[in-house]
């Protein structure tokens, strides 16, 4: 049994190491403050260093063996193989691989840019890529390892608006699961995460592509944010690491997300039209 475990051969969080990544707000936050909880070692990392500062010090002051933090624009298509190398000198290795950070753009497919369109998918696909990648050796090195990936709800189903953020977390859930079928025989558990309606600042923070003069895209996305995004973080976090504690390949979180997941399997094809009829009844969109 490694000592990364328990005795049942569940992930052991207390003084084991733990990057997350997107720390300075939302799940990221959350995890971060849940983990320090549990007396993780922690590695923090986002590009918003006042944030990563107050999570940090609040993580100390919960409980945290210890805290790094990293800031780093994850949008810069880096390898990471230098933020490895700097964590493993500090901490020996990584045993929890939270790859939680993401993005969201606003506007349809014609209306956003290419440009756009490639800052979304290197935060939200090749940041998760890359990062699986520059830690793996350290993962495979440390039996009873665990990466974490966060799709979406929108890595269940494919909404309209959504073109370049449901792209992405479908991919981060192709990748997730190719990466379990691989790594899971050598030890390592695979999480794949799919939050819906979650409240957090993406919908507040979402990139407008293609220009917005009348507001009504920034007005959508506030509308959204309002209505849709109800559950804390706090709780999502809470989720997320019971899963990682028990070994779970998948976890969907919310009532919105179970609902959707189960409409998408039973109607693959007309599933937009029917959850389209439910939003407008209740007044989502």
């Amino acid at each position: 049994m490694s000592d990364r475990a328990d005795a049942t051969g569940r992930f052991a969080f207390a003084g084991r190491t733990c990057l997350v990544t997107g720390a300075a707000a939302g799940i990221g936050a959350a995890l971060a403050h849940e983990l320090a909880r549990r007396r993780a070692v922690l590695a923090l990392v986002d590009r918003d260093a006042e944030g990563l500062a107050r999570v940090a010090a609040a993580a100390r002051e919960l409980g945290a063996r210890e805290v790094t933090t990293y800031e780093i624009d994850l949008s810069d298509g880096g390898d990471r193989l230098d933020l490895a190398a700097e964590v493993a000198a500090r901490h020996g290795g990584v045993d929890l691989l939270a790859n939680n950070a993401g993005v969201t753009l606003m506007g349809s497919f014609e209306e956003n840019s290419m440009a756009d369109l490639e800052w979304l998918l290197e935060v939200n696909l090749l940041a998760v890529v890359r990062l699986t990648k520059a830690f793996l050796p350290q993962l495979l090195a440390r039996p009873g390892s665990h990466v974490v990936n966060v799709s979406s709800l929108f890595g269940l189903i494919a909404p309209a608006g959504q073109v370049a953020y449901a792209t992405s977390k479908f991919a981060v859930r192709g990748f997730t699961d190719a990466l379990r079928h691989e790594i899971e025989p050598m030890g390592v558990g695979v999480t794949v995460v799919h939050p819906g309606g979650i409240r957090t600042n993406i919908a507040a923070n979402a990139r407008i592509s293609g220009g917005d003069p009348e507001g009504k895209q920034a007005e959508q996305a506030r509308r959204f944010a309002e209505r849709a995004l109800t559950m804390p973080a706090e709780e999502a976090a809470r989720q997320i690491l019971a899963a990682v504690h028990h070994r779970r390949p998948r976890l969907v979180i919310g009532g919105v997300a179970k609902g959707a997941d189960l409409l998408a399997r039973l109607a693959p094809i007309r599933y937009w039209r029917i959850s389209q009829a439910v939003a407008a009844r209740r007044k989502i969109v």
